[in-house]
């Protein structure tokens, strides 16, 4: 019997991470999940009420799809914290395939239509808990899986990489994550292991439908054909059982592309890239200076 993939997607209490975590869990992995929320959630939407979603709450719902869920506290925004998890995960596993670097800090403000010095300083912690983060914890599973020579570490980005989309914190958080996955490959080439960022599109999350309520001029459109936040956990799994694995690795995917490449559908359903409208990822540059 084939022992079920070990994954560890952070930031999962609720919204896009809870929805990779389930997909992966529908497809047998064992998944730790991370987040602040363990009995309650301190998160709010954009009409400040608050969210729904814990991490006992989306292990739970990773099991009952037929992986096995395990919630794990922890502050992205705390290192010690952040190396406790790693080290509970070689504790009990003993190896590590897939790394999803999901958790961000969401700003209140954040789909607010202000200039970025109208909004609060606070807007930029998403550079730490959402970017700065995501270097720690790549850190720690290059540590486990360079040695196993097997493993995949995987950014959820947008498209506000690329266009103007919520502010420039936000986009400079986006367009950091593409850059780690590109400058992280050259370092783990021939390893055996591969990172990724992917795109996702719009997402059938708690935020999201409130943002729909409270700006619904702007996602009405998006929504009618947004994404379920498991696909993107199928197509995680699809890039890191291709044969072409080693080809994707460092570059920025959009992930209603190279689903399509891969074969993967979204509940039967193909999704929309939004290239055209929205930009374009950046081309993997060759070209490497020490």
């Amino acid at each position: 019997m084939t022992e079920p993939k070990i994954a560890l997607v952070t930031g999962a209490s609720r919204g896009a991470g809870a929805g990779v975590a389930r997909g992966l869990g529908e497809l047998g992995y064992t998944v730790y999940v991370t987040g602040r929320s363990v009995t309650g959630s301190t998160a709010k939407g954009w009409d400040g009420t608050p969210l729904p979603g814990t991490i006992g709450e989306t292990a739970a719902e990773i099991t009952k799809r037929g992986g096995k869920g395990i919630a794990v506290a922890c502050d992205h925004g705390d290192d010690a914290q952040v190396a406790r998890v790693f080290e509970q995960i070689m504790d009990e596993q003993g190896r590590l395939d897939l790394l999803v670097n999901n958790a961000a800090y969401m700003h209140p403000q954040l789909i607010e239509k202000k200039p970025f010095w109208e909004k609060e300083l606070a807007a930029q912690y998403i550079l730490d808990v959402g970017l700065r983060s995501a270097y720690v914890a790549s850190w720690h599973a290059a540590r486990i899986m360079v040695p196993q020579k097997s493993g995949m570490i995987a950014m959820t980005s947008s498209f506000g990489a690329s266009c103007y989309m919520h502010g420039p914190a936000y986009g400079a958080q986006k367009a950091g994550l593409d850059k780690l996955a590109h400058d992280m490959e050259h370092d783990l080439r021939g390893s055996g292991v591969i990172a990724v960022s992917i795109w996702l599109g719009p997402q059938i999350t708690e935020r999201a439908l409130i943002a729909k309520e409270v700006n619904p001029e702007q996602y009405e459109g998006f929504m009618s054909v947004a994404e379920n936040p498991e696909f993107t956990g199928h197509i995680l799994d699809a890039i890191n059982n291709s044969s072409r694995r080693d080809e994707l690795s460092g570059n920025t995917l959009i992930g209603a592309e190279i689903a399509k490449e891969l074969g993967i559908n979204d509940r039967g359903m193909d999704r929309p890239s939004y290239r055209d409208m929205l930009g374009s990822p950046r081309e993997k540059n060759p070209a490497a200076v020490y």
